[in-house]
């Protein structure tokens, strides 16, 4: 039983770590309050190991920010005078 003992101490410790992180992880999803450090942590991963598909990330942000002026249904401009 000696033998066996650590081993059963080193388990049981293991068992607790991970119910112990069983239980915030289910709790954020069930809140849904981990959208914003996720995010942040994978910006970051992005940034440092991806630079290239970080810096097109930016740039899609940037287009889909941009707005183009929208036409008139029947396609009148104020701005462009006929004649």
């Amino acid at each position: 039983m000696s033998v066996v003992l650590p081993y059963l101490v080193l388990l049981g410790f293991l068992a607790v770590t991970l119910g112990f992180f069983t239980w915030p992880a289910r709790r954020i999803r069930r809140r849904g309050t981990a959208g914003g450090g996720i995010g942040g942590a994978l910006a970051a991963y992005e940034e440092a190991f991806r630079t290239t598909s970080h810096a097109a990330h930016h740039e899609i942000r940037a287009q889909a920010e941009r707005k183009a002026p929208a036409d008139s249904p029947d396609g009148w401009r104020p701005w462009r005078r006929k004649g």
